[in-house]
């Protein structure tokens, strides 16, 4: 028998704030499942999601967010679990808003659920969405929001190992599951403001390297 929900948090160096996320989303959702995958941190993020009750997995090396999220679907795979919702560790996806991602997912309205705020993007965040709506097709909003709900057939093909080439695959892994017909549902959430700095935008050569993989990718998949 399957199991229903798991929540799925990459985490790195969040000593900060997992506690807090943790301990909301159990607020919400009461014996909820939560797997931390810990980025080989070097703070005491691994000891606080334990104690938090999380089950933990420790990277012996730093994998990044992409590789980090796809151990923890990975996990859940193999664990048996029905519906799997990523949230970061940081703070940013308030757990209060878990019912609007939550619920078309286990509705089964889609097979992918995006907690969607394109108010938080700055401008070279909403010109890279632009250019990404156009290459793509995709008529998605928030494309990088990491606050997403996935079934279990969705979670098949995120898995395989042809996606780790990617540090993040965001914007491709939603381009792959439409090409293979399955049913994504962008729903307006609330997010905080970023602790810390930006995975993808952190810096000009990020942006243009982020830029163009995920280009050439994109434009190789459609």
């Amino acid at each position: 028998m399957f199991k229903k929900v798991l929540f799925v948090m990459p985490a790195l160096n969040e000593e900060a704030h997992i506690g807090k996320v943790i301990r909301e989303i159990q607020k919400i959702e009461v014996n909820a499942d939560v797997v931390v995958i810990n980025d080989a941190s070097t703070d005491r993020t691994k000891e606080l999601a334990k104690e938090m009750g999380a089950f933990v997995i420790s990277l012996p090396v730093r994998l990044g967010y992409w590789r980090a999220l796809q151990t923890g679907l990975l996990y859940g795979y193999h664990e048996g679990y029905q519906f799997f919702i990523t949230i970061d560790a940081d703070g940013q996806h308030p757990p209060s808003e878990i019912p609007l991602v939550k619920g078309p997912l286990v509705g089964k309205e889609a097979d992918v659920v995006i907690g969607s705020c394109p108010e938080r993007g700055n401008l070279q965040k909403k010109m890279a969405w632009s250019f990404f709506r156009f290459i793509t097709g995709l008529q998605i909003k928030d494309l990088t929001s990491g606050f997403r709900g996935y079934s279990r057939r969705a979670v098949e093909i995120l898995i395989d190992v042809d996606l780790t080439i990617f540090d993040n695959a965001d914007i491709v892994s939603l381009l792959i599951l439409k090409k293979l017909g399955f049913n994504i549902k962008e729903v307006p959430v609330k997010m905080k403001g970023r602790s810390g700095r930006s995975r993808i935008f952190h810096s000009p050569f990020a942006i243009m390297r982020y830029l163009m993989l995920s280009t050439l990718i994109s434009l190789s998949k459609r």
